[in-house]
């Protein structure tokens, strides 16, 4: 079965994670970037947990089927509490001095801030909060609007969307808001294949994770769904250079060594260097890797030069997935070799 192929990563450790962003809502980049890393061989695409994100992204994985590909689990992603990945940058543009040399505009990753005419400041869409914007600021007018899901709320927008996974953010210390969020997703954890949990380091982290775990049993025990520990290195820095990774790497062996129950996968600052790094560390026991930052510029040339519908133009979407497969393969070597097909617009 199809869907039993994500799982099968998981468990020989060549699971591939896409990470669209737990703030990012640019409705025609989700899609595409579905999309491609669908048709990559990707095994989970991680979205906001938003319905019109969702829609995209489905949307997306609906024409990488069409096309041959395979279907991904879906996964969204939540806070327990404030947290650097659920975030928009903001300031007002009519403050900003007209002899700024504007270096906001120039570090943003996303294209997410603009001056221009018909407007000027954040595209929040776009944002995804990785605050690189806040201390180059000449004036300190930058600032980061943080946001945290109300979990019974955001459990009844999820009990209506068709998703495979949920991804919990939280770091140690915040138990009490963890335990809080965790109870209002008990009526959604019979319908997840997977529950993730993205910590950073910290403070007895060991302990902490076990707390969640203990916390978390009961309910994944009883509805038979998997557990994925998510070891948040140097948050969304893939895309900085070769050395953001190390954090991702380090913090992988530290919780590996803790032989939590669930499988264990890198993120924060993976890039094109993760693979090989853990490997060299010795980490062979891991599920896989989740890229973001990294995983996005790599294709971004072709998805802003197609526009909102990539599949209307198949070379683009070829070179797109060719360049995809390039990370992709690091994880899943078998792949290597395999043709890339040219694809036709759909019927």
């Amino acid at each position: 079965m199809l869907q039993s192929l994500s799982l099968s990563a998981l468990q020989e450790g060549s699971w591939f994670k896409l990470i669209c962003g737990a703030s990012f809502q640019h409705l025609p980049s989700v899609r595409s970037l579905s999309l491609v890393y669908a048709l990559a061989g990707a095994d989970c695409i991680d979205v906001a947990a938003d319905e019109a994100t969702v829609a995209s992204a489905q949307e997306g994985l609906a024409v990488a089927e069409r096309l041959g590909g395979r279907r991904p689990w879906l996964m969204v992603s939540l806070n327990d509490a404030e947290d650097p990945h659920f975030r928009k940058a903001k300031f007002d543009s009519v403050a900003c001095p007209q002899s700024c040399p504007r270096p906001c505009e120039q570090i943003c990753p996303a294209d997410a801030i603009t001056f221009k005419a018909e407007f000027s400041g954040v595209l929040e869409p776009r944002c995804y909060g990785c605050g690189r914007c806040l201390p180059v600021c000449p004036s300190a007018l930058i600032t980061a609007q943080a946001y945290v899901y109300a979990p019974d709320q955001i459990v009844q927008v999820l009990l209506g969307l068709a998703i495979d996974a949920v991804e919990i953010h939280t770091q140690p210390g915040q138990l009490v808001q963890f335990r809080r969020l965790w109870q209002a997703l008990t009526p959604l954890i019979p319908r997840l294949k997977l529950v993730a949990v993205s910590c950073p380091d910290g403070e007895d982290l060991r302990e902490y994770l076990q707390a969640l775990w203990t916390h978390m049993q009961p309910q994944l025990e009883q509805w038979k769904c998997d557990l994925l520990w998510q070891t948040d290195g140097r948050p969304m820095s893939g895309d900085i250079g070769d050395g953001a990774t190390r954090a991702a790497v380090r913090l992988g062996q530290k919780v590996s060594s803790f032989d939590l129950p669930g499988y264990v996968q890198l993120a924060g600052g993976t890039n094109a260097h993760t693979v090989a790094k853990a490997k060299a560390a010795g980490l062979d026991a891991l599920a896989g890797v989740a890229y973001g930052s990294y995983a996005r510029a790599l294709v971004a040339p072709w998805l802003e030069v197609a526009g909102a519908r990539l599949e209307e133009h198949p070379q683009l979407l070829q070179q797109a997935v060719q360049q995809a497969r390039s990370l992709v393969q690091q994880l899943k070597p078998l792949d290597k070799g395999r043709p890339v097909a040219v694809f036709c617009q759909p019927s």
